[in-house]
């Protein structure tokens, strides 16, 4: 029942009509605060693993929003597109500021489709194994395509429109990440 409520207060939300308005009144911005609070904290949460830390991430990212949202043009890409690459900066921020290792969350079903990608010709159970080691030697980049795509079942437009890239050029790099695991794993 939540999710309906959700799903039709998202449809009764005209994005741009609201966005617009919030651009010469700054009190006109809590709807979209509301609106998206809670997929960015979880998208943020994903990345910190610290419940208070993201949510102070997660205010960072509206102040941000809000601050900047005079340079904010509707190009065709979503805002909440524009939302989450604020997010993703704040995230990477945090990790540069604190030098601490990044954090994925490797569950079950979140990583399923990444084994699917992978497992064609490799044996699941020491490919579970060795996924964390292998993750811990991509780049932060090549770490974001695999979390967004594979983790959060992103599709490659989303991706694209969160890191920056073309929907083509987000799925070329995220298959290239996914053939470097592969022969990570073969080669040990």
């Amino acid at each position: 029942m939540p999710q309906q409520i959700a799903k039709e207060k998202e449809l009764d939300f005209d994005e741009e009509r609201v966005i617009r308005q919030a651009q010469t009144d700054p009190a006109a911005f809590k709807p979209v605060y509301e609106m998206y609070f809670r997929r960015i904290f979880v998208f943020v949460h994903h990345r910190i693993g610290e419940k208070e830390l993201s949510a102070d991430v997660t205010h960072q990212v509206f102040l941000k929003a809000l601050t900047n949202l005079s340079k904010f043009q509707f190009r065709g890409v979503p805002f909440s597109a524009w939302l989450f690459r604020i997010a993703l900066n704040e995230c990477n921020d945090y990790y540069r500021k604190t030098r601490k290792a990044r954090l994925v969350s490797l569950d079950e079903k979140a990583t399923s489709n990444l084994f699917d990608e992978l497992t064609y010709d490799i044996r699941v159970d020491e490919l579970e194994n060795r996924l964390p080691e292998m993750l811990g030697k991509l780049n932060f980049n090549e770490l974001q395509l695999i979390q967004l795509r594979f983790f959060e079942s992103r599709s490659f437009k989303e991706v694209g429109d969160i890191v920056g890239i073309s929907e083509g050029n987000a799925k070329v790099k995220t298959y290239r990440v996914v053939g470097k695991i592969r022969k990570m794993f073969l080669k040990e």
